[in-house]
């Protein structure tokens, strides 16, 4: 009995947050667009900045393989 009441202790606060069925997801259409555009300007913010640190990243390995180059005399 005591063992039982362990069981029923333990797995009672599990089910109760337990979901009882699928959400149901009532998001119009202005919702959709509104997302979209929050999404269109993350990417217009990552385009640029993705094309700066590959700039900066060839100008300094050019720079380090300028002064890695032999010496010309």
């Amino acid at each position: 009995m005591k063992t039982l009441a362990t069981v029923i202790t333990i797995l009672v606060p599990a089910t109760a947050f337990a979901a009882t069925g699928m959400r149901e997801d009532s998001s119009g259409i202005f919702v959709w667009v509104f997302l979209g555009f929050c999404a269109l300007i993350v990417v217009a913010q990552v385009v640029p900045a993705l094309l700066l640190m590959f700039g900066m990243a060839k100008g300094i390995s050019s720079v380090v393989h300028e002064e890695m180059a032999p010496i010309k005399k």
